[in-house]
């Protein structure tokens, strides 16, 4: 018996509309100290919101961060210092680190994890991995943060045509492994200066940022 095989055209999917996360909600149980407390961090104060005297909702956003925090009364019903798992990535973790201790903050000393769902192990990814490298801090209700390294981003997390900045240190720590990177380059070729220099550092960055493979 012959049978007919009847295709159906599918239509492409239209294009997803944009979905930026902007704020995550953390619950504290003393909405100043709370306040205080990311102040001192250099975070910047968006907003502190008073509605009567049912509702505060106060607004931080961390230094080159896209997305904010809200904390306040009336904000969640969540109990106190029950937030983890919030990563904070940074380019270098040792300045990161340094700058959160100068400001008076207690963070753990660096660690790494051999994979994902590995034990924790003191001190910094030998190899320097991106995204394997983190240490932590709490707020005065404990809920936890988790600086992460990230140096060279994966494949396609990021625009290939697009880079940027989130601040001048993430600049200069880019331009210092860049720097690493054309020193063993310079090695490579001999010794020998490289008058290229320039278009060298720019690439090794894009690609760094972009997932792309590292120049050699």
């Amino acid at each position: 018996m012959n049978q007919t095989v009847i295709e159906k055209e599918v239509a492409p999917h239209p294009r997803l509309a944009d979905m930026k996360l902007e704020v995550i909600v953390i619950p504290v149980s003393d909405v100043d100290r709370a306040k205080r407390f990311y102040g001192d961090l250099g975070w910047r104060l968006d907003a502190d919101f008073v509605v009567g005297d049912e509702f505060r909702g106060v607004q931080f956003t961390p230094p080159g961060s896209p997305s904010s925090i809200h904390f306040g009364k009336g904000v969640t019903a969540a109990m106190p210092g029950t937030a983890r798992g919030m990563y904070l990535v940074v380019s270098d973790i040792e300045a990161a680190r340094a700058e959160l201790l100068a400001r008076g903050v207690e963070v753990g000393e660096v660690f790494h994890r051999a994979g994902p769902g590995k034990p924790p192990v003191t001190g910094p990814d030998p190899e320097r991995r991106s995204y394997f490298t983190y240490a932590t801090f709490s707020d005065p209700d404990g809920n936890e943060w988790l600086l992460q390294e990230v140096t060279t981003r994966f494949p396609g997390r990021l625009d290939s045509n697009t880079v940027s900045f989130t601040s001048e240190s993430d600049l200069a720590s880019r331009f210092r492994r860049a720097s690493a990177a054309h020193g063993e380059h310079e090695a490579r070729m001999g010794g020998e200066r490289d008058e290229n220099w320039p278009d060298w550092y720019a690439a090794y960055i894009v690609a760094e940022q972009t997932g792309k493979p590292l120049p050699l």
